[in-house]
């Protein structure tokens, strides 16, 4: 008689970072002991699913019924979707409080980012503080206000409560397009937000731009490293003698590094230049009225790639995470993301 699978609740399977960890789960060395169920929103997708040994529900994080149904019977919950919309996350949370009245102690690995603790600079400077994913007390110190932040205080609030341990994922900008067998089947989005919004307002402009003097600074991790720091904290909770951080404690930030936003705006015009799209291989900056038009509002244009943002993975490489990609691979990843971008374009 075969043991009984572990229920694992999946969303974000569809997306440019949930793909790839839910990819990574499939070849996991203890996939077979694994049932998943994920979230799609078609039945399309499901469908392409099926053939993985996935199974599916079809829906959205809207449907906050079945959000917190799909919760209630699973030990562990996949949450890489929406870091900002806190009535799904009050949903899967009253899911796992019920599961745990059933004698479960479910774990919920939830998707934040580093986006949380920003500081604005308007593209004019690189000073900002460093959060380090070991220091609980710098993020509790956020106001409430901050992006991400009032999500991610309702999971860690579970896990005071008892009825749940939470481990937070906080990815800093993520590069790289993914390749796996969900790619390969059509299943998974294969860009991420953040660079792509610079590509295409540069696109938009016929010249790679950067807000202010793209003296900004970020962290960068690509899509692979990002999923193999799900796949850490997954093996560490998972084991018999878990010891993994959890709650307060339980934060990981995705990152292998700094750069400036100049670095990416020069990448991105010399690329437009050399495609014959681009006034000038070297960056200028956006004006007022063009980080209305591609952005929304100057404001979302200096959030987007004006702020800074710089934190320290030092709990997450704790675990054994030791990303791979560089820098280097960052700015060559921009002109694979900008050919990609003007083909589908000149498609449309």
């Amino acid at each position: 008689m075969s043991a009984q699978k572990t229920p694992v609740f999946f969303l974000g399977a569809t997306g440019y970072l949930g793909g790839s960890v839910l990819a990574r789960l499939l070849e996991h060395p203890a996939a077979s002991s694994y049932e998943i169920t994920a979230l799609v929103r078609s039945q399309e997708k499901a469908k392409k699913l099926e053939p993985f040994g996935v199974k599916t529900a079809i829906g959205t994080i809207q449907d906050l019924d079945l959000l917190e149904k799909l919760a209630s019977e699973a030990h562990i919950v996949f949450s890489i979707i929406n870091a900002d919309d806190d009535p799904h996350i009050q949903a899967i949370l009253r899911g796992l409080k019920k599961r745990h009245a059933t004698g479960d102690l479910p774990i919920l690995i939830h998707t934040s980012g580093t986006g949380v603790f920003l500081s604005h600079a308007n593209g004019l400077h690189g000073d900002a503080v460093v959060f380090d994913d070991n220091k609980p007390e710098q993020f509790e110190a956020l106001p409430h206000e901050a992006l991400h932040r009032s999500v991610d205080e309702l999971v860690i609030a579970a896990d005071k409560e008892g009825y749940a341990k939470t481990y937070i994922i906080l990815p800093s900008t993520i590069f790289g397009t993914p390749s796996n067998a969900l790619t390969k089947a059509g299943i998974q989005n294969t860009h991420s937000i953040q660079l792509p919004f610079l590509i295409k307002a540069s696109i938009g402009r016929g010249q790679g731009g950067v807000v202010g003097k793209g003296a900004a600074k970020w962290n960068y991790v690509s899509n692979a490293d990002t999923a193999e720091l799900f796949v850490a904290v997954f093996n560490g909770v998972t084991t018999p003698n878990n010891t993994v951080p959890h709650g307060r404690e339980g934060l990981f930030i995705g990152e292998n590094g700094v750069f400036a936003w100049s670095e990416v705006g020069n990448a991105i015009a010399k690329a437009l230049y050399e495609a014959g799209k681009g006034k000038s291989p070297e960056a200028t900056t956006f004006t007022s009225e063009e980080l209305t038009k591609y952005f929304g509002s100057e404001f979302v244009g200096n959030l987007i790639a004006g702020s800074n943002c710089i934190g320290l993975a030092t709990r997450s490489k704790a675990l054994g995470w030791t990303p791979k990609n560089t820098k280097e691979d960052l700015i060559a990843s921009v002109k694979v993301e900008v050919d990609a971008i003007l083909k589908e374009q000149a498609s449309q």
